[in-house]
């Protein structure tokens, strides 16, 4: 399975924003875009002519790296949404929300996407009482996620939900049994992401 291995502190530079890639140490003061606050690479310092197409494209790249997507899965996701009806940058969103990466994010069971998905893919998490290892496995509404009772991560998906803060409201998390259950799908405003996914539409429709 293909994935991005680039280093996550040069995204978030790159981005100029944090993405939260690395989980905890994105809170503290070894943050690299706190330390280091212009892009990376010998000419990052420079002053780049803003055009519509860069503000576009720097648009798809901060969502696609949020959300811990290869550019052909992520023009995937934005075709799919574009066939539903609705409006399609939300369509996107909430498509790329239900992931159960994310799902497992968002809920409090791992401190980053990345880490949620190689837990996913290590079979460590079930939904609705089977195993699933598919990152980009689509949840609904009713689903229950929950950890395998034989997995040897369960100390460290503890250990991730004493971090969270808070869950999502279309979702519900039970901490003390390591479940949780998908209410219903996320609605724009309660999707938390710094994306103005119309730029990412725009730049598609091109």
């Amino acid at each position: 399975m293909a994935k991005d291995i680039s280093p996550a502190c040069k995204q978030c530079r790159r981005e100029g924003l944090k993405l939260y890639l690395k989980g905890e140490r994105c809170l503290t003061d070894r943050c690299a875009i706190d330390r280091r606050s212009y892009a990376p690479g010998e000419h990052g310092r420079r002053r780049t002519k803003q055009t519509e197409y860069l503000t576009q494209l720097r648009e798809k790249q901060k969502a696609r790296r949020y959300y811990g997507l290869l550019e052909k899965q992520f023009r995937g996701y934005y075709e799919a949404a574009n066939r539903q009806s609705g409006i399609t940058g939300e369509n996107l969103l909430r498509m790329l929300e239900t992931r159960l990466d994310n799902v497992v994010y968002r809920l409090g069971f791992a401190v980053s996407r990345r880490q949620a998905r190689q837990l996913v893919m290590h079979g460590h998490f079930m939904v609705n009482g089977k195993r699933v290892d598919i990152p980009s496995y689509r949840v609904r509404p009713d689903d229950v996620v929950s950890v395998a009772p034989n997995s040897s991560a369960r100390d460290t998906i503890s250990e991730a939900t004493e971090l969270t803060a808070s869950v999502s409201p279309w979702l519900q998390a039970d901490h003390d049994n390591l479940t949780g259950k998908i209410l219903r799908y996320p609605e724009r405003e309660e999707i938390d992401a710094p994306v103005a996914e119309q730029l990412i539409v725009e730049l598609y429709s091109k």
